[in-house]
């Protein structure tokens, strides 16, 4: 069964709140965790280990333009051999 805890957060503001927000995420990514709170949504506190996976994303549409960054990794990766297979 599986479960999930989501945090969502929206809002209007100009470069430099969302640079420190920017900057908040990667202080947490080094200190291997981030905390997610508001007045609203409650919290969630994630611990990212390991290899992450990230996915960039960038586009532009008549007048609107946009990035987007995803970050994901397992809380409990899977053992994944380090052997390279034998090919003959």
């Amino acid at each position: 069964m599986k479960s999930k805890t989501e945090f969502k957060h929206e809002a209007l503001l100009d470069a430099s709140d969302i640079q420190d927000v920017l900057k908040a995420i990667s202080k947490g990514m080094g200190k291997g965790k981030l905390e997610f709170s508001d007045d609203k949504d409650g919290e969630l506190l994630l611990h990212p280990q390991g290899l992450l996976r990230l996915k960039v994303t960038a586009s532009e549409e008549d007048d609107r333009q946009q990035f987007e960054i995803k970050v994901r990794w397992e809380k409990s990766p899977k053992a994944i051999s380090k052997n390279p297979p034998k090919i003959a």
